[in-house]
């Protein structure tokens, strides 16, 4: 089922945010500073290409990772929650959408504060 659900996912909701990921990652990894934050980006653009059968666990935030993610707020976060959240309220109008909607607002959620957050295969 989840083979379906990203796949459907890939086409309604995740190809764009996923670019704008990426996007940014290249931007964060043109610095050597930065590049730790840039592999964390690809990382995130794979989880919303396809996110279903994964799942994000939040170990803990250091004080490193809260830092980079109050600067990752105002350098990229702002954009991809604002574009998950549309993604989300569209997909929300009909109820087949509904739950690719709610994936969105996930993503949204995760755009904000993605460092200090792991992905995990859910099997």
């Amino acid at each position: 089922m989840s083979i379906l659900g990203n796949i459907i996912w890939f086409f309604l909701g995740g190809f764009i945010p996923a670019v704008l990921w990426f996007f940014f990652g290249l931007l964060w990894s043109v610095t050597i500073i930065g590049l730790p934050v840039g592999i964390q980006c690809f990382k995130m653009a794979g989880l919303q290409l396809f996110p279903f059968g994964k799942e994000v666990t939040n170990d803990g935030m250091g004080a490193g990772s809260f830092l980079v993610n109050l600067l990752w707020i105002f350098i990229g976060g702002i954009e991809l929650a604002v574009a998950n959240v549309v993604t989300g309220v569209l997909l929300c109008v009909t109820v087949i959408g509904i739950p690719f909607g709610l994936q969105s607002f996930k993503m949204a959620k995760l755009s904000l504060m993605p460092f200090g957050a792991r992905v995990v295969h859910v099997r």
